[in-house]
């Protein structure tokens, strides 16, 4: 049989089927086709609904922005809350739960949920600051609070995070909000363009925040934000320099008192230190080494005020540094406990030993019945002076403290770091032996050098 004579009879068996089922397969069709038409009609209807909600919703918002303005530049606190309420209206959380679908996703409900009732203090929202609010906003954060006194200029378009031409010379907290409703219009942000200060802080940080972030550039505002928070049991975390920095592979969160790739991560550790803060803040830092520097550079002179915006930026780093800090805050809100806080490097059980040790010879040597140190001042001196190293032999595992200028009392300025059998050697020496012939040139030029530096940073910030 050929394939013609079996083309033609498929053809003429499918004819006789269809003609001795007419009626059924009409029916079947118009089925079909009524099923079709009615699941379009309802996702075209559903569809229509969603983008009439979310106008309905942009124009509520809208209207009562019009009626309510933003933070007045020098509001009280009662102001702080009345001028920038809550939005008083229903809206569709259907519509908010599909914009953070993904989210839901990787923290499900319950994590998204503690999110989206948290609120955010961003202190500075410059070119870390602005990534560190946009992405807070996008992952759910509806509460948050921008505190910057700037105003936009051409020079940070490089870097912040949703600026346009038309936003130059406005206040940043600004910019960041009118951006702000076009993104996530259900959301409350609160602007304030004061200058954070002492006095002031009570009323910019007040109403309980879950957290407070940092990105300010000068080193006697971060100090005195981060002794505010220490003091009130505000969860705080600062952002470090982008300055000379080109890997983005290098940028972590760490514990404050675990940053020493970071020379000026370096200096806020050091003052915090002089604060009695020696942990317990987390930052954002590169730990890559800073590019090379020329004679002028800021690094290559001692650093009063920590303002890096003189430093070379390359323009990508600081948007991750935000969403770093983002990301951190995030997983820490929605309680993901796969991420936990940087842990402190710090060695509670050393210190305490060394105070024990130090106090002990002071007494039994000296007959000082005073201690000299608190168990702030031991973790100073043997992490910021000596790096956890002997002068004499450097890396050792029994450390402690010892005057070094026997003549004098027991102060920063006179304590050494050795090891306990160095210590008890050199407590034995005469008071007049000379310690260049007896240690050698190169010891007692380094205890000087070191000397020296803490008095001029004792000079800087005491």
């Amino acid at each position: 049989m050929t394939l013609k004579t079996q083309v033609e009879q498929w053809t003429h068996s499918a004819s006789q089927f269809f003609y001795g089922h007419e009626k059924t397969i009409q029916l079947s069709a118009t089925a079909i086709a009524a099923s079709v038409i009615t699941a379009s009609a309802l996702l075209s209807y559903q569809a229509s609904q969603r983008r009439y909600n979310s106008k309905i919703l942009k124009r509520q918002i809208d209207l009562q922005e019009s009626i309510s303005p933003t933070i007045d530049l020098h509001a009280s606190l009662d102001t702080l809350h009345s001028s920038s309420s809550s939005c008083s209206f229903s809206y569709d959380e259907a519509l908010i739960d599909e914009q953070l679908a993904r989210n839901i996703a990787f923290l499900g409900e319950e994590g998204v949920d503690l999110i989206r009732e948290s609120f955010v203090i961003i202190v500075g929202t410059g070119s870390v600051g602005s990534w560190v609010a946009l992405m807070l906003l996008r992952s759910g954060v509806q509460h948050l609070r921008l505190v910057d006194p700037k105003r936009l200029n051409r020079k940070n378009m490089a870097y912040h995070a949703v600026a346009n031409l038309d936003d130059i010379g406005l206040a940043k907290v600004q910019v960041l909000r009118n951006h702000f409703r076009d993104i996530a219009p259900f959301s409350k942000v609160e602007c304030c363009t004061e200058r954070l200060i002492p006095s002031n802080m009570d009323t910019l940080l007040g109403g309980q925040p879950a957290y407070v972030v940092d990105t300010m550039d000068n080193l006697d505002e971060k100090l005195a934000l981060a002794e505010y928070c220490h003091k009130n049991n505000i969860k705080l975390i600062s952002s470090m320099s982008t300055g000379a920095k080109a890997d983005p592979t290098r940028i972590q969160i760490s514990d404050i008192s675990d940053t020493f790739e970071d020379p000026l991560a370096r200096v806020y550790r050091r003052r915090l230190k002089m604060l009695k803060i020696d942990r317990g803040i987390p930052v954002a830092l590169s730990i890559e080494k800073p590019l090379p520097k020329d004679k002028d550079s800021l690094l290559s002179s001692p650093i009063p005020d920590f303002r890096s915006r003189n430093l070379p930026i390359l323009g990508p780093i600081p948007s991750m540094f935000g969403m770093t800090i983002a990301t951190f805050i995030i997983l820490q809100l929605a309680k993901f406990t796969t991420l936990p806080p940087p842990p402190s490097r710090l060695k509670d059980n050393l210190f305490g030993r060394i105070l024990y040790d130090v106090s002990d010879r002071e007494r039994k040597i000296y007959k000082n019945f005073k201690p000299p140190f608190d168990i702030h001042d031991i973790i100073y001196i043997y992490e910021e002076l000596w790096y956890g190293k002997s002068i004499l032999t450097g890396p050792q595992d029994r450390l402690t403290l010892a005057r070094w200028d026997k003549t004098k009392p027991m102060t920063v300025l006179n304590a050494v770091c050795m090891s306990r059998d160095e210590a008890r050697a050199h407590d034995a020496l005469d008071s007049k032996t000379d310690l260049r012939k007896h240690y050698g040139e190169d010891v007692v030029d380094y205890v000087n050098k070191q000397f020296k530096q803490e008095k001029e940073f004792q000079k800087f910030w005491k």
